[in-house]
Parts: structure tokens; sequence; C-alpha cells
């Protein structure tokens, strides 16, 4: 049986994070995550669907997912920072992950939805992850665009054919020069309204392969 969910406060930069733990069962964990959500300026909190559906496909294949509501967030100390900031709140929260699962740190994954994908790779640039998730990433909405991802070999990139706030067209034009896969879901909006069965699909495939 999958364990309850915990709600935990990680001390950030600016303040405590909220943060939820979702815990597999006992005796099959086999990595960790950290799982960003979308712009809370847009009411996005650790709470969202993509980012749960993200989450729980993980937890079921055996990895402890931390899901910090970044600053100005929920509960969260803080003022929204437009990505950076938040990319500092996430280090934090990884830094706590890696003290708390030091054996568990040999299968790491760093992801996040829209926003939270783009805080994501500036955190993937910082730090060693093992496997970069990233669905409906914002990477070219902010002022800074995202950098370029560590390993594309290592990177799950999924996106809406559809989507209505990161157009595909931008999406692929960052893929591009990196020669990065991307998985495109037909017929999928931003926030994969009747796709999430298809979205938790994908991420299963690719991490069942590691």
């Amino acid at each position: 049986m999958l364990k309850s969910n915990p709600v935990i406060s990680i001390a950030g930069p600016v303040g405590q994070l909220e943060t939820l733990v979702l815990h597999p069962e006992a005796g099959r964990e086999r990595g960790v995550a950290v799982l960003n959500h979308p712009n809370p300026l847009y009411g996005g909190t650790h709470h969202n669907k993509v980012i749960q559906t993200a989450a729980k496909t993980l937890q079921k294949m055996g990895y402890v997912c931390y899901l910090p509501n970044v600053r100005g967030t929920g509960k969260s100390e803080g003022e929204h920072d437009y990505g950076v900031g938040e990319s500092d709140d996430v280090l934090n929260v990884w830094e706590y992950v890696r003290r708390a699962h030091p054996d568990l740190m040999r299968r790491t994954v760093l992801g996040g939805f829209s926003f939270g994908g783009y805080v994501s790779t500036r955190v993937a640039a910082q730090v060693a992850c093992d496997q970069l998730l990233l669905i409906g990433a914002a990477v070219s909405k902010y002022a800074e665009p995202a950098p370029a991802v560590p390993d594309i070999e290592r990177t799950l990139m999924i996106h809406g054919a559809q989507d209505e706030v990161i157009a595909l067209e931008d999406v692929l034009a960052w893929c591009a020069p990196q020669n990065l896969p991307l998985i495109v879901l037909a017929e999928a909006g931003h926030f994969f309204h009747g796709k999430l069965p298809q979205l938790a699909a994908s991420i299963e495939r690719f991490f069942r392969e590691d």
C-alpha cells in the first residue's frame, strides 16, 4: 500500500517552502524526484493535476516524489520572482532531498510542468540529475530563455499539439538546435484535458526503460 502523502516544510532562501511528499510502497524505493508546479500567478500549485499525474506515475514506479510550492505559493513564504528566485527555492529542496535520501540519489529525476518546466531547466544546469522531465514547458516565455538541457538522451519532453499557452512551434524552435526529441500528444491542450492517461503512459514508458 502507498503511504499517505505528508506535507513538510523545507527551508528556502527567503522562507519556508510548503512541500508535498509522495512515498512509494515500502521496500520498493528506487529513486527520488523533485517536481515543480505551473505558474502560481495563474493558480498553479503542487496540487495541479498535471504535475500530480507525473508524481503519482513516478511514485508507483518507486520514486519518492517531492512537490514544493515555490515562494509565494500556498503557504510558502516569499514573493513570486518569475523563475529566478524559484530556481533557488528548488535548489534548496534538491539539497534537502540529497541529505534525506543519500541511498536513493543514484536515480534522480528533476521535472516540472509549464512554469515549473522552465524552472527545472534552470536548476538542471546547476545540479547533477539523472533524468529531466519537461511537460508543456515554458521554455521561451520569459525574459531569460530556458537553457539547453544537459543531456538529450536523459530528457523526456512532452507537449500538447494544441497547446494554447505555450505554442508548439516555439518549443520546436527551442528543441531544434539541441536535437532534442519531443513527444507531441495529439489533440492535447496545455492542461492535457482528457489526455492525462496518455501523459502518464508516456512517462511510464520512458522511466521503465531506465
